[in-house]
């Protein structure tokens, strides 16, 4: 059997629409009463028997638009009797802050921001902590994403907004060291929404974030570091290839985020300057590529599916979406397995880089004909 591989599923990718400029009800079963312990059983019973037997499955939920104090019991009891795990866990602030969160210049909010935070790492270390997988090493992303903590003028109140976020972090990690220190805490860099400037917009950011955070406040880096969200950095037309390099490089992948904005495979439109559109993971060079490096890694920790469904889809489409994400990516790792990385840097050291692409598109070739194999 091949090796465990980690996927998670993410709760907001089951809503009833978008809304918007777009239809708000497309998905009427999933509106209502269809809350996370529903979700989590239709991924039980509609997602999981359609998964290769090597894949373990976890839930990604935000606190507390998804899961709060009065549905976690039934959260946790649904996870268990799935046999699903309870991958990563993040503050909503976004949905209540627009001032800048715990970054925030507005001292009330900024409080109530961090109230937030702590009762999150609460909820994760109390009625959630039965539903984390039994290997520690696997336990939960604790993910920042900085939707909330940023800003549209341009003052020198800027740094210290920044200084507010690193004495916030700071008392974050350590309120969750007291807990226990086992869940991986991680930003989720992204260079604009819900603001035109945000603080941490890039990998680069996050990771002198942690050094920093380090020297000024003693907060050790150990579990500490990035979620790797790929479509993030394919939206300002950063290399997420290259980002890779910088998180493994330091230690600091801690979480994964596989999804897409499109422009890089040649059939799905997106990318750069255009707004978040959040496709599931494709096969391509470059995911074939960030697989090897990951494999090269020993990276053995969750990769979540941070996608939406297209705002024509069905439920049933909508399903069938994120199954074929997570094969994708599945397929991509097989055919970084098959590639000969040896002879690929010999004819890369040679300058035979016509040779390297031959190499790389016949990896995509096979990539897409295990995602059929496992599809069908």
């Amino acid at each position: 059997m091949a090796k465990k591989s980690l996927h998670s599923i993410c709760r907001w990718t089951f809503n009833p629409g978008k809304g918007g400029f777009v239809p708000g009800d497309m998905r009427p079963e999933w509106g209502g009463s269809f809350g996370t312990p529903e979700m989590i059983n239709l991924v039980g019973k509609r997602i999981k028997s359609r998964i290769p037997s090597n894949v373990e499955l976890g839930i990604e939920m935000h606190y507390d638009a998804e899961v709060d104090d009065k549905n976690a019991a039934a959260v946790a009891d649904a996870l268990i009797s799935n046999k699903l795990y309870l991958a990563m866990i993040t503050p909503g602030a976004h949905s209540h802050f627009a001032y800048g969160g715990i970054a925030s210049l507005d001292p009330a909010e900024r409080k109530a921001a961090e109230e937030l935070g702590t009762k999150t790492v609460d909820l994760a270390y109390g009625t959630l902590k039965k539903a984390w997988h039994p290997d520690i090493d696997k336990a939960p992303a604790f993910v920042i994403w900085n939707g909330s903590f940023g800003y549209d003028i341009a003052t020198v109140g800027v740094k210290k907004m920044y200084e507010n976020l690193k004495e916030s972090v700071a008392g974050l990690c350590k309120y969750e060291e007291k807990k226990g220190g086992h869940l991986h805490i991680g930003f989720e860099p992204k260079p604009n929404e819900g603001h035109p400037a945000m603080l941490i917009p890039t990998v680069a950011s996050a990771l002198l974030f942690w050094f920093r955070l380090e020297e000024e406040f003693g907060v050790a880096r150990k579990n500490k570091g990035v979620n790797k969200e790929f479509g993030h950095s394919e939206m300002i037309g950063l290399d997420h290839v290259y980002d890779s390099v910088e998180e493994l490089d330091n230690g600091m992948m801690v979480h994964m985020h596989l999804n897409s904005q499109g422009y890089n495979d040649g059939i799905i439109l997106g990318g750069p300057g255009k707004y978040d559109i959040d496709h599931g993971a494709r096969i391509n060079g470059m995911n074939v590529a960030i697989a090897g490096l990951i494999q090269q890694a020993k990276y053995a920790r969750w990769k979540g599916h941070d996608m939406q469904t297209r705002a024509y889809d069905n439920t049933e489409q909508g399903i069938d979406r994120v199954i074929r994400s997570v094969l994708s990516w599945e397929a991509c790792e097989m055919a970084a397995k098959e590639l000969d990385t040896k002879a690929l840097m010999k004819v890369l050291a040679n300058r035979e880089t016509a040779k390297a692409e031959d190499m790389m598109r016949a990896a995509v070739v096979s990539a897409q004909v295990h995602f059929d194999e496992m599809y069908k």
